[in-house]
This record gives structure tokens, sequence and C-alpha cells, in this order.
């Protein structure tokens, strides 16, 4: 075990370097920061004291040498915008994400489970059928798509929720709700398929003979089985949620990562991007090992 999580180390810490060296230079191609940060009128001389402050006045491979070497050293730099360090303002954001994704991966995980067990258990029934039908709707439909229309009825028409914020319960609705949808359809569809195949095998008929009540049968001798295929999506689509929520919290004015990253962008405030994609990259690859690591407490068979 130990072995296979160094190799999958040394790969993630080789990806995570190629990452941060294309996000470093496309990040630049934003612009001179100096064009947001001082009056149009300021002189050249004030320009290249501000570059000098933030060492942007050496070459880009330089600059980014210059970074790797901070960052060996746990400096991720400061903020141009914000004047304090970039971690800290990451993971001011990254915490408001991370209770995003967990509330939603936790709503998923659970209804997905259930819902996708019943379906199977009465495959070709009226549940089955409804079950499968809002799966796929689910898994098809786009998530900026149903975040627009979602405020157009329930925030504006209907003025149920909020459209925007975090001030309390009612505002984290539909950015759950919105971010909810997409995996709970391609969970739920794969729970179905791999309990549809595990409520067919010889042990689950033996069960049967033996008169086990239903409910142990899908929930203790089938689940276990059916569950790595089913894994392997969650963490899939948990880390598309750490990855993907940037659009969603844009459009609700969400204060996670996503949106953090997103206005630095815009506001060429590079340490800020840089940092951000660094944690976000480091929380999926940790997920990703856990995630390994799980399958062979699942399934003692497997050796890494």
């Amino acid at each position: 075990m130990m072995k296979f999580l160094g190799k999958r180390a040394v790969a993630s810490a080789i990806s995570l370097v190629g990452l941060m060296l294309l996000v470093f230079f496309l990040s630049r191609l934003s612009g001179d920061p100096t064009g947001l940060y001082l009056p149009l009128d300021a002189s050249e001389e004030s320009r290249n004291q501000f570059r000098e402050i933030h060492g942007l006045n050496d070459p880009l491979i330089v600059q980014f040498f210059n970074y790797m070497g901070d960052l060996a050293r746990l400096d991720f730099g400061d903020s141009i915008r914000r004047s304090e360090p970039a971690i800290d303002v990451v993971l001011r954001g990254f915490v408001w994400t991370l209770q995003l994704a967990l509330i939603t991966m936790s709503l998923v995980v659970t209804l997905a489970i259930v819902v996708g067990s019943l379906a199977a258990f009465h495959v070709g029934g009226v549940f089955d059928r409804i079950a499968t039908f809002f799966s796929l709707i689910g898994a098809s439909a786009p998530d900026f798509w149903i975040a627009i229309v979602a405020i157009v009825i329930f925030s504006v028409n209907l003025g149920w929720v909020p459209t925007s914020g975090t001030g309390s319960i009612w505002h984290w609705i539909l950015p759950v709700s919105v971010l909810f949808i997409r995996p709970f359809g391609l969970v739920l569809q794969i729970v179905r398929g791999s309990m549809i195949t595990a409520l067919s095998s010889a042990y689950v008929k033996t069960a049967r003979a033996k008169g086990i009540k239903n409910r142990s049968i899908i929930f203790v001798h089938a689940l276990r089985n059916a569950l790595l295929p089913v894994i392997t999506v969650i963490g899939d689509q948990a880390a598309a949620l750490l990855n993907g929520a940037v659009v969603i919290e844009s459009i609700f004015g969400f204060p996670g990562v996503g949106k953090l990253m997103i206005d630095s962008i815009l506001q060429r405030d590079f340490t800020v991007v840089m940092a951000a994609i660094m944690v976000t990259a480091l929380a999926i690859f940790i997920m990703n090992l856990l995630i390994d690591i799980l399958y062979s407490v699942l399934d003692p068979r497997i050796r890494y």
C-alpha cells in the first residue's frame, strides 16, 4: 500500500507542477495589473515600482522559478488586491466551497443509493421507470441553465428564496439544489446498474431462499458488492464539485473558492489565482487517495 501511495504522490506532484506552470503563464495573459491598481496617468516610474514590489519586473520564466522557490518554503505570496497572504484569502473561500460540496454530496450519496437500490430491486416497474427518467434528465441538464431558470422561478417570480448570499439557510437552498441534480442523476444510474448485477448473483438467490428479508438483501448483501464502481463515480463527482462550482458560485454570489478564482482573474491578482489552483488540486489529490484506500477496505481482494 505504501509503495502505491508513494507512486501516486510522485505522479500527482509532477501533474501539479505542470498545472502550476500552465496556470502561471496563462494568467499573465490577462494583462498588466498596473492598469487596474494605479491611476491612468501614473508615471512609468510608479508602474515600475509597483511591478518591483510584486515581483513582476523579471522575465516570466524567472518569475515562475522564483514563485516555485517561494512555494517550496510554503510561501504563497501576498494578494495584490487585499495586501494579505494569498493562502489566507483562498482558505477562507475554500471553507465555503467545502461546506457546499459536503452538503451536496451527502444528499447525493444518500438519496442515490436508496433510490437506485430500490429501482434495481423493482427493475422494470413504475418506480424504476420514474427514477430512470429523472436520472437521465438530471445527468443531461446543464448546471448554469438550471441555475438561471431556478432564480427566475423561485426567487424572482415566487420570491421563496434569496438570489444570492449566505446569510441564512434559505440562501443555501438554490446552490445546493442546482449542484445536486447532475451528480444525483449520474450516481443513481451507476447504483441501479451495479445493484441489478448484484441482485442477480448466486449469493443473493441463496439469501432469498433462506428467507432473509428484502431490506437486508438489498442494503447488506447486495449493496456492499455493488459499491466499488459507485465509489469511483462518487469520487469523480465530488472532484467535479470542487472543480466545477465556479459557474454556480458566480451565479449565486456564493463566496467560495470558485467565485474567488474568477474575481481574482478579472482583478489580475495572480498570487490568489495560483494559491486557489494549488489548494483545489491538493484537495482532489487527497480525496482520490482516500477513495483508493476505501477500495481495499470494501474489497480485501484488491492489492495495490
